[in-house]
């Protein structure tokens, strides 16, 4: 069976978390590619730039854009991308969210999350328009909906009353815990003190930084050697973080690395007295499931997918409560019988959650929505050696390039 993955969303360096996700996914294919199914990329060409082990381990086409005018992107998704796909696949899974207005091979799509319905005011204008209306037509088209959580798929169903079976639910992993790096080299290279508290994230305004420093205000306050850490790109409420840090004294106590090596993360992170996850809202959570891998406890927002993540494993607090934030951060401060308990339900909660259930779930749907496809078409369900099926994917007579 060839499956196409369409990769031309993903920007290297600018997608946060989705792009960790679809990395290691497909790292962990190469690593163990199955016998009967054979994926091919189409990526931008700085995709091949950023990850070159995985441009050598698969058969990938690149478009010569950089990916920061989607205008472009969505225009090479309808047009480049069609004709290369064309006769050369069986299925296609779109990783990004959403499927060009029209599209030759059954598809299957990753949904990573509904937050242009949820918190459509997160968005510019023109990107709400065109992400409202180009996920209804995408989850109607596609033969399998992939999503990371139970909160995701239960979303989908009951807004677009999509059949529950079409929509499969496929949480993502995390690797053996990293000690690539030690902690006294990134606390000698970022300015650490012995205790800090990190939280890892592009500066979203869904994450909440402004919480994040607020509570941290009053721990400081009480607390005069620990710092709190931010690292990750610079996103839309960047300036606003900045600002507030400022206002609040706190431009010696607060740490904003940017966007630093995984490497350099993972270890700030192992170190941590706990990450601090205080987001609004989230399709999965990675970064939560990677910090109890390494054994730092985790203190997280009680919002959409975090609770189905975390479990018990670490402390759920309400969202944009300053006051219980704090509290909780110096709770732990004083608490290390606390910080162990939780370091080691976190150890044990994630060890279920890895790659290799993810592939094999994702494997999975590409079996079903080939062996569908070909059941439709009248063909034998040996789907190896079927060609490409009929486009059961025709865009709607009502839809207009976006």
């Amino acid at each position: 069976m060839r499956v196409g993955c369409n990769l031309l969303w993903l920007v290297p360096g600018s997608v946060g978390g989705s792009e960790t996700a679809t990395v290691h996914l497909l790292r962990t294919i190469a690593a163990d590619p199955p016998d009967d199914i054979e994926l091919s990329l189409y990526a931008l060409d700085s995709f091949a730039a950023a990850y070159p082990e995985l441009a050598g381990a698969f058969p990938t086409e690149g478009v010569p854009l950089t990916g920061r005018l989607k205008p472009l992107r969505v225009a090479a998704e309808n047009t480049w991308l069609r004709r290369q796909v064309r006769g050369r696949v069986d299925v296609m899974h779109h990783m990004g969210g959403v499927l060009p207005l029209s599209q030759g091979a059954p598809s299957v799509v990753t949904l990573h999350d509904l937050q242009p319905f949820d918190m459509p005011d997160n968005f510019s204008a023109s990107k709400r328009t065109y992400l409202q209306r180009t996920i209804p037509r995408t989850v109607r088209r596609a033969r399998r909906i992939i999503t990371a959580s139970e909160f995701v798929r239960h979303g989908v169903v009951e807004r677009f009353g999509i059949d529950p079976d079409r929509v499969v639910v496929t949480p993502w992993g995390v690797g053996p815990p990293s000690s690539e790096v030690s902690l006294g080299e990134v606390q000698a290279r970022y300015g650490l003190p012995r205790r800090w508290f990190v939280f890892p994230s592009f500066t979203w305004w869904h994450k909440d930084h402004a919480l994040a420093v607020q509570a941290f205000a009053q721990v400081a306050a009480r607390e005069h050697d620990v710092v709190l850490v931010l690292t990750g790109g610079e996103g839309p409420a960047e300036a606003a973080v900045l600002e507030r840090i400022d206002a609040l004294g706190l431009r010696h106590r607060v740490r904003r690395t940017g966007l630093i090596p995984r490497r350099d993360v993972l270890a700030i992170v192992r170190g941590s007295v706990a990450m601090i996850y205080p987001s609004r809202y989230e399709g999965f959570g990675l970064p939560v499931i990677e910090a109890m891998s390494l054994g730092a406890p985790v203190l997280a927002a009680d919002a959409t997918s975090l609770p189905e993540v975390l479990g018990d494993a670490g402390r759920l607090l309400p969202p944009g409560d300053i006051d219980r934030w704090a509290d909780a951060m110096c709770d732990l401060l004083g608490d290390g019988a606390e910080r162990e308990r939780m370091a080691e339900a976190g150890r044990a909660r994630s060890a279920s959650y890895t790659w290799t259930r993810t592939m094999a779930a994702t494997l999975a749907a590409y079996r079903d929505v080939a062996e569908e496809a070909a059941v439709e078409a009248g063909s034998p369900a040996d789907t190896t050696t079927a060609g490409p099926p009929a486009d059961a994917t025709t865009a709607d007579d009502d839809e207009v390039a976006t």
